[in-house]
């Protein structure tokens, strides 16, 4: 019914990925497999709720406090996650990394710490580095190709009075992993034994694969939290802009929306990021059930090109999201070697681990999000540079 093996050329649309790579990568001639936003079209019903609300012609101020939109969000939990949510507690925001830094800002105090798995999100870095608060990184390590937890480290820098908030990414990017029901659940009972507020930024919820299963936070709980998510990344509708969140206390929640208009000046959202919403989750599950089976099986075309090409590699899918977080450790690639080889011969962007913290180094992050033909030509380049890095001496 859907088709995601035809490309589409975005070029000369001002796209991030693909008019601007030259911004990150020094060449605007490169096949990008970068940031994450996917090269298909958003689902057909939201471009045709769209195209009808275009019709109207009358863009006026709008409201996201009305039913079609609160209802909408309530049925996408109950229907995707067996999740009842509390209306009453969502609120609305531009973007999940505005929603992010404003309960930072309203949750600490400059000088304060923000815990954060790591590797991470980059911008979770400069947004905390941004508001002034200290990064408390927490790594994750890899073991038996399971990310885990330090709970020993955890709960030291937890226990840290300077620690004010965890910043939780959930489903976790970039590694993929899928936070289970034991682990959400020593994280909010250490949380609520050192008053640690919790901020989940759960983006990418509706890309889980196989028997992974993603538990919102609202589900575990703890003293005081906020849920941060959007329809942006599922349906590819970033540029519409829009978020949403749960937070524990309608009072939070108040204090979060006053700060929103008054502060801001932000009390009206974008008319077309509602519709959009409202949409995808009442009509949007046939396109994004066909989306997840391709997506999934473009993952897995990564790890039989790559195991096929590099047998000691051995890697496997992440647990979640669109984006290969690809080891490259156990052959013992030079990063900058790789980079410059990808970027100069190969014609190919792809995100360097270590954008995402220390802890990144030895990795690549490859966005699949994409027709399997570019995916192809993708891994070709990709192996092509490896090889020809492993055997160029070091100089």
């Amino acid at each position: 019914m859907f088709d995601f093996d035809t490309p589409i050329d975005r070029h000369g649309t001002w796209c991030t990925q693909w008019d601007y790579v030259a911004d990150r990568f020094g060449r605007a001639d490169l096949l990008p497999f970068t940031i994450s936003d996917m090269d298909f079209a958003t689902a057909p019903c939201i471009v045709d709720a769209l195209h009808q609300r275009t019709q109207h012609g009358v863009f006026g101020y709008s409201r996201w406090q009305q039913q079609d939109f609160l209802g909408a969000i309530a049925h996408w939990y109950e229907t995707r996650f067996s999740s009842r949510i509390k209306t009453e507690n969502l609120v609305y925001g531009p973007s999940v990394i505005y929603m992010v830094a404003q309960f930072i800002r309203q949750w600490s105090q400059p000088g304060d710490g923000v815990l954060t798995f790591t590797p991470a999100y980059d911008a979770f870095y400069k947004t905390i580095s941004g508001n002034q608060r200290k990064i408390i990184s927490s790594p994750l390590h890899k073991k038996n190709n399971q990310w885990l937890m330090d709970e020993s480290l955890l709960e030291s820098q937890l226990a840290d009075p300077t620690c004010k908030i965890l910043l939780l990414c959930s489903p976790h990017n970039p590694t993929g992993k899928v936070w289970t029901a034991a682990e959400l659940n020593t994280l909010a009972q250490l949380c609520q034994r050192y008053d640690v507020k919790v901020i989940s930024d759960e983006i990418h919820m509706d890309m889980v694969w196989g028997i992974n299963r993603h538990i919102p936070w609202c589900e575990v709980g703890s003293k005081d939290w906020v849920l941060v998510t959007s329809g942006s990344k599922t349906f590819n509708i970033p540029a519409l802009t829009g978020a949403y969140g749960l937070v524990s206390h309608t009072e939070d929640g108040a204090n979060y929306l006053q700060q929103l208009k008054n502060t801001d000046g932000l009390s009206s959202p974008s008319v077309l990021a509602v519709l959009a919403h409202i949409t995808a989750y009442r009509q949007g599950e046939p396109w994004l059930d066909a989306l997840r089976q391709y997506l999934e099986s473009n993952l897995h075309y990564v790890a039989q090109r790559l195991n096929q090409a590099f047998p000691s590699l051995d890697y496997q899918p992440p647990q979640s999201t669109y984006l290969a977080w690809i080891d490259l450790k156990p052959l013992a690639v030079d990063d900058e070697a790789l980079q410059k080889e990808l970027i100069e011969r190969q014609g190919v962007a792809i995100m360097p681990g270590a954008t995402y913290g220390p802890e990144g180094k030895g990795y690549l992050r490859l966005n699949v999000g994409c027709s399997r033909t570019k995916l192809e030509q993708g891994m070709d380049k990709l192996i092509a540079g490896i090889h020809a890095v492993r055997e160029t001496p070091l100089r």
